[in-house]
């Protein structure tokens, strides 16, 4: 890995170095997170790493630029850039139908009474669900966290998600046909497992496995070769501990790396939050985005491709304040747009943070968070193990400390 002159791209050092400080200080010395992992870079070169903190639970080993973490929803971007790389050949559009590639969803309707022990109601939808709207969340699809709704509490009920290995990804989205929308597709906005469903339509419109396809596609022509659904057996010693809060018992072990559930393949292969990364593997897929689709001769979208996906594709030009109906998603709504598979800064004084129009970003339920900045050409990856990742505002606070550092 090679560091530059933080002076050499108008920075200043001592702020980025601070940021560190601020972290030992308010994160680590307070036991809040087991480690955190900060990348900077700009004009395509890094500025500042910094790594703190032990990997696992009881060793002294700290984290390094090697370490692999749980990226969650930081999975999403790299599925819709997959599905975008489909549309690129013309084998699917923003607008098909999603029914018209997962006949499953053919007799979806809109929720209209029932659950909780009583047969659903359900009125038609408006208009069909389209792609587009899988991947700005305007499908009508929830998570199971959500805790909102009767719908919500069918997907706990069934264990629809992630590791509970009930369905592969073709009988998760046959259980999902089954269920009502909580709206009709793109008259509001919602967190949910809509990513996880285009995975299946990249799978079936490609004709690969998604993991296949990621690596294939992806990965491989990146040099993300730390990034994958499972860890080997000849990297698990890298893969850090991953802990979650809970209220009255504080920190505790959620997934012990050394017999971590991502050590053998999951039933569910989640396009939604199923994949393990490093920083500088992930700082390459951001690289990738901010320089238009390539990165070290390997295409993997076109300019104007990324060019689309990175502005507001949220109805009317609203934001997440007027659309959305989620108690959880990993930003804040005021001043923030949705494209095809980010968040992006529509209005920096509604959000209330330095940053930049056109920015965009999202982050995972372990805290893990990244940005990629095309005015000022900046990407920040935060690496660290601990949901949920509403608990603490470290994503404002990092935000806040990097662009301050900007000369």
């Amino acid at each position: 890995m090679n560091i530059v002159s933080p002076e050499k791209h108008g920075f200043d050092g001592k702020r980025l170095s601070d940021i560190d400080t601020f972290l030992k200080e308010r994160y680590l010395d307070s036991g809040h997170f087991p480690h955190t992992q900060l990348l900077v870079s700009r004009d395509g070169e890094i500025v500042h790493f910094s790594s703190q903190g032990a990997a696992r639970e009881g060793g002294s080993a700290a984290i390094n630029e090697g370490s692999m973490f749980r990226i969650a929803s930081m999975t999403k971007p790299i599925t819709s850039v997959a599905f975008m790389m489909l549309v690129e050949e013309c084998k699917v559009a923003l607008d098909t139908p999603v029914h018209h590639v997962l006949p499953e969803f053919k007799k979806l309707g809109v929720y209209a009474g029932g659950g909780a022990g009583v047969p659903f109601l359900t009125r038609p939808t408006e208009e069909p669900m389209r792609m587009v709207d899988l991947l700005r969340h305007t499908s009508g699809l929830t998570y199971g966290f959500q805790n909102r709704s009767n719908i919500d509490a069918a997907h706990r009920e069934l264990k629809l998600e992630n590791w509970h290995g009930n369905y592969d990804l073709d009988g998760f989205v046959a259980e999902l046909g089954k269920l009502p929308l909580e709206f009709s597709p793109g008259t509001s906005w919602n967190y949910s497992v809509s990513t996880d469903v285009l995975g299946a339509v990249v799978q079936r419109v490609s004709g690969m496995s998604l993991p296949d396809f990621f690596e294939q596609r992806i990965f491989k022509p990146l040099g993300m070769n730390d990034t994958g659904f499972t860890v080997p057996a000849e990297k698990l010693d890298r893969l850090v501990d991953c802990y979650t809060l809970i209220p009255g018992k504080g920190r505790v072990m959620f997934d012990r790396a050394a017999e971590s559930m991502w050590s053998k393949p999951f039933t569910l292969v989640s396009g939604g939050g199923g994949l393990v990364s490093t920083a500088l593997d992930y700082q390459r897929f951001c690289q990738m985005c901010l320089n238009g689709g390539t990165l070290d001769g390997a295409r993997i979208l076109g300019r104007k491709t990324i060019d689309l996906m990175t502005q507001n594709h949220l109805p009317g030009g609203a934001d997440l304040s007027a659309m959305s109906k989620s108690l959880f998603s990993e930003t804040q709504n005021a001043g923030t747009g949705f494209g095809l598979g980010f968040a992006v800064t529509i209005d920096t004084a509604r959000s209330m943070m330095p940053g930049s129009v056109g920015e965009y970003y999202w982050g995972g339920m372990f805290s893990t968070a990244f940005f990629i900045d095309p005015v000022e050409r900046l990407t920040m990856v935060f690496m660290t193990q601990l949901s949920p990742s509403m608990i603490y505002p470290i994503r404002r606070e990092l935000k806040t400390m990097i662009y301050a550092a900007l000369n």
